[in-house]
């Protein structure tokens, strides 16, 4: 085996291979204000119990519950996780993100991310599913990829309703690729003016989130029926794959592709991360997914058996000849919402998802009733936007003071919607925590 160069004569010859003069040079393809010159601006080190202290002061400049009441969501969301997922996660077999390349080795593993695939793709309405994503946002960029693949078109349509942050990764992934990307605007309502795909031209795609960014329900099969009639795909995008428990799942309406973020099923918060990248499809296109595919099988023994059966990823395959070199392998998250499911089950999910539209539409009423407006007509999941009379800045302002964070500021991310909030509420919130967030505003 032959280690890495370390002598200055294994550097000199490795340089003289790629053609530069030192090291600097291996770097001359980034800008200069991206590199760092001279030495590392580090503070002294700490000692453990220093940096106990330091971590500690920086925890206290965030509102975290339960000190601070949290209406907040708007792509991550605090759910309660059964006991019995933390127990079983916590088994050393599943805290590994090794791809289960030896079926021989790894039946437990690949079992749990069939059993994952077979939840997703029944949660969702589709055929197929992979466990291959490490958000929404990315398993939302690989549709719209797939779609440009399928129907060899160049252009898609993203609605304005889609979380900005979904919408940003979407032009990063897009940006080299020469696609060109629209945006659907939106009504009065909260929802996407889908009468505008009559003029968008020709396209691969349509992009929809529902519930959407403002919680708001979209009618996917409208949005199916009218990207259908112009030759594109349907891709159906959440944030909250908890409602799917309560609404119709975007299979059954129509969509071709689905692709969102399942951080609701299992996964805690943990200050942004980790998250669930979940995409799933119809059958036909099964080979223009990225990632893996784990398949039933039997063995020359004639028991039943688990494998990859798909890999179009580029470390498996030619690298021009793979839908993608970006995604990877999530085994943990996956089987952590598998575990979710199946603690759940069908009644569980329908259940919750039903107490957290129902705990929404308390909040909604109370801050009606409190002097608040909601300014979209449309129904709503668990997310729902908020103002009042002169806005509603003054007044967030004035919570955060109390301990309570009431939602998302709207303006920095909709000019339009300045003084507006996006409010939150899981099965988390209890009836007291929405009442006083009620008696705050009206005061």
């Amino acid at each position: 085996m032959r280690y890495l160069p370390h002598t200055d004569e294994d550097i000199a010859a490795m340089l003289g291979v790629v053609r530069c003069a030192d090291l600097d040079g291996l770097f001359a393809a980034l800008p200069a204000d991206c590199r760092v010159n001279g030495e590392l601006r580090l503070p002294a080190a700490l000692t453990e119990w220093e940096l106990d202290d330091h971590m500690d002061r920086l925890a206290g400049a965030m509102a975290v519950s339960p000190e601070y009441l949290i209406f907040l969501g708007a792509g991550s969301y605090d759910h309660r996780i059964p006991a019995v997922v933390s127990s079983l996660l916590a088994r050393s077999e599943f805290v590994t993100s090794y791809t289960p390349y030896q079926p021989e080795l790894l039946q437990g593993t690949l079992q749990g991310l069939y059993e994952y695939q077979t939840l997703a793709a029944r949660l969702l309405g589709m055929e197929v599913a992979t466990a291959s994503h490490y958000d929404g946002a990315a398993a939302l960029a690989e549709a719209l990829l797939m779609a440009v693949r399928i129907t060899k078109k160049k252009r898609v349509a993203l609605s304005r309703a889609i979380n900005p942050h979904y919408r940003q990764v979407v032009r990063t992934y897009f940006a080299p690729t020469g696609y060109e990307l629209i945006e659907i605007p939106l009504l009065a309502t909260g929802l996407t003016d889908l009468a505008r795909l009559e003029s968008a031209g020709e396209l691969a795609a349509v992009a929809l989130q529902s519930p959407n960014f403002f919680g708001c329900i979209e009618d996917f099969r409208e949005a199916a029926e009218r990207a259908h009639a112009g030759g594109a795909l349907l891709v159906a995008t959440f944030t909250e794959a908890l409602a799917y428990g309560l609404l119709k799942n975007p299979g059954s309406q129509g969509a071709d592709i689905a692709a969102g973020d399942g951080q609701s099923l299992g996964i805690p918060r943990s200050f942004g991360g980790p998250a669930l990248g979940m995409l799933a499809s119809r059958k036909q296109y099964m080979r223009n997914l990225p990632g893996r595919l784990v398949g039933q099988t039997k063995d020359r023994a004639g028991k039943r058996g688990f494998v990859l059966t798909l890999a179009t990823r580029e470390q498996h395959i030619r690298r021009e000849k793979a839908t993608s070199n970006i995604c990877s392998n999530n085994s943990l998250c996956a089987l952590t919402a598998a575990m979710y499911l199946a603690s759940l089950g069908g009644t569980g999910i329908r259940e919750l998802a039903a107490l957290n539209h129902d705990k929404a539409e308390y909040l909604k009423k109370a801050l009606t009733d409190a002097g608040c407006v909601i300014p979209f007509s449309a129904p709503t999941f668990n997310e729902f936007v908020v103002t009042a009379p002169g806005g509603f800045d003054a007044r967030y302002r004035r919570l955060i003071e109390k301990k309570i964070v009431a939602g998302l500021p709207l303006g920095p991310y909709y000019p339009e919607l300045a003084g507006h909030s996006l409010l939150c509420v899981t099965e988390t919130a209890s009836r007291e925590n929405m009442d006083a967030l009620a008696r705050e505003v009206k005061s």
